[in-house]
């Protein structure tokens, strides 16, 4: 087995480098065994990473027994549930690049042999999957796991209960006392927020893909089964230092195919749309829209989960969690794939059973024939866009356009209640570059929905959304405005059509018509500096997962 780190602290040249190294209380046992790194995104800020130092302690146990040393150092963590309807919003996704880089930087210059990536939420998780794909050492992912929910007069809540309270605050369906009783209670532990958001949605396609181990994606945050996988999670990775399995041989086309088939049947996030093509990129795989088109079409939706459904996270765990999903998809799952447990899925897969509790149905009866995920085209979209169509009563919406130059414009429109019902809502100039930083809109579909208005008013942007996003709500809308993207030229009144069935989303103008308004058309060009203005110069479309190019 040859250690890259032996590049470091090997012979008389390693003498100084030892000697710093034994400065922070290593020593010479400690440097001679395989230098395993432990990326953690743990900070006091976020509620998905508050136990991860828990977490990391019991990773570094299990590298211990296993013959390694383990050092650990951080990443940054930007929550986007707190940042959310604020500037701050700006700075999500761009933190994915960030994120990957900065794993990078640290696994190349320290020149680590294997390491462990800890981390929970969106951008984070797709960030460390990214930059340990890059650098292609033995590696393997440990997700933070979800939030048990919370519980209020008999029924089981989430944060999107409290975002979805403020607007029934303002329509007056709930009292501004019952709305901070909510807030107590929403949250109760840590983890990653408890339905099928970003975060979990992301945490179980990277189980999916084979890059951590069966079972880690939904295991609660709090559980002492989490600290029992960490502890694996160690050994494991010593494991597969030694037989030299590295992520370029685990992350193939089957893989992420099958981490879209699981997804498409959770009726997951629509952010994986963004992600997946970012890790695949790493890794000299491209995945064009049209794969998440094809697979939509073939996968039926077998789960229900929130914001869509009423089961949380939690649930698909006590019904066999992943594993158990792509059990039950069957010949829809491809079983050569390798995995972090050095089996393949196939492999992984035997003897796992699925529990009968109602959360994971037979291929014969699912929620909907197709994936919880649609792909659209048309004039409005050339380039594509998505709708999650998880938890939609219908598939077809038409109305005439409402538009929003930016989501505080549409936020304040909602909220004072200018927004008809059967109007098309429409918030451009916050794609990758317009935004710049493609923020979600889940302050205004959530606003919408607590106002009783989500079944009546659909909500069409360049810009992304919340995995607790419902309702009919079209995002990564390509080519985005600032681009030239036919959403620059909308107008209020014009009629605008979605149909998921078909995978359309048309403006429904004459070609004439939108010549004209052509002629002289500028994107505005907003004053940045700093991160956000280099993100803008170098960001790729949604439709390419919004990767630096």
């Amino acid at each position: 087995m040859k250690l890259r780190s032996r590049e470091v602290v090997g012979g008389i040249e390693g003498l100084p480098k030892r000697a710093l190294f034994k400065a922070c209380g290593y020593q010479d046992a400690d440097l001679r065994r395989p230098l395993v790194a432990i990326a953690n995104s743990w900070s006091r800020v976020v509620p998905g990473h508050v136990h991860l130092r828990a977490l990391a302690d019991a990773v570094a146990e299990g590298i211990r027994c296993a013959g390694g040393t383990p050092m650990e150092f951080n990443t940054i963590a930007i929550c986007d549930g707190i940042c959310m309807g604020t500037e701050g919003m700006r700075y999500s996704l761009p933190s994915r690049e960030v994120i990957a880089d900065s794993v990078e930087l640290m696994l190349e210059a320290y020149r680590f042999d294997a390491v462990v990536a800890i981390a929970s939420c969106d951008k984070i998780e797709p960030g460390m999957l990214m930059g340990i794909a890059r650098v292609d050492l033995p590696s393997i992912m440990l997700t933070g796991g979800p939030m048990l929910p919370g519980e209020w007069r008999g029924k089981r809540i989430d944060v999107i209960t409290a975002f979805e309270a403020v607007g029934e605050v303002k329509s007056g369906r709930l009292k501004e006392q019952e709305a901070l009783e909510i807030e107590e209670r929403c949250c109760p532990t840590p983890g990653s927020c408890a339905g099928m958001f970003t975060a979990n949605t992301m945490a179980c396609v990277i189980e999916a893909l084979g890059m951590s181990l069966p079972g880690v994606s939904t295991c609660p945050a709090v559980s002492s089964e989490k600290l029992k996988l960490a502890r694996k999670t160690g050994e494991q990775v010593m494991g597969l230092l030694r037989r030299g399995i590295r992520p370029s041989t685990i992350l193939t086309r089957s893989a992420f195919e099958n981490a879209i088939t699981v997804d498409m049947a959770l009726g997951g996030s629509t952010n994986t749309v963004l992600h997946l093509p970012a890790i695949a990129k790493e890794v000299g795989i491209t995945l064009p829209l049209e794969v998440f088109d094809r697979l939509s079409k073939r996968v039926p939706q077998l789960c229900s989960l929130r914001p869509g459904g009423q089961h949380m996270v939690v649930d698909l765990h006590e019904a066999g969690g992943i594993p158990a999903l792509m059990k039950q998809l069957g010949g829809l799952i491809k079983r050569t794939p390798l995995t972090v447990t050095g089996k393949t899925v196939g492999s992984n897969l035997k003897g796992w059973k699925v529990v009968e509790n109602g959360v994971i149905r037979p291929l014969s009866r699912p929620y909907q024939r197709r994936g919880g995920i649609a792909i659209l085209y048309g004039s409005l979209a050339p380039g594509g866009a998505v709708l999650k169509t998880a938890g939609l009563k219908n598939l077809k919406f038409s109305g005439k356009a409402r538009v929003f130059e930016k989501e505080e414009a549409a936020v304040r429109a909602i909220s004072e209640k200018k927004i008809r019902r059967g109007e098309v809502v429409v918030i451009r100039y916050e794609g990758p570059k317009g935004g710049p930083g493609m923020r979600e809109m889940l302050s205004a579909t959530s606003l919408l929905a607590g106002m009783g208005m989500l079944e009546e008013v659909a909500l069409v942007t360049d810009g992304r959304f919340s995995g607790g996003t419902r309702g009919m709500c079209v995002g990564h809308v390509s080519p985005e405005a600032a681009e030239g993207g036919p959403i620059a030229l909308v107008r209020d009144g014009d009629e605008i059509l979605i149909d998921a069935r078909e995978g359309r989303l048309e403006l429904l103008v004459e070609e004439a018509e939108l010549k004209e308004r052509e002629k002289g058309f500028r994107p505005p060009k907003p004053e940045l500096r700093g991160y956000l203005k280099f993100y803008a110069e170098h960001a790729s479309s949604a439709s390419e997962g919004a990767v630096r190019k």
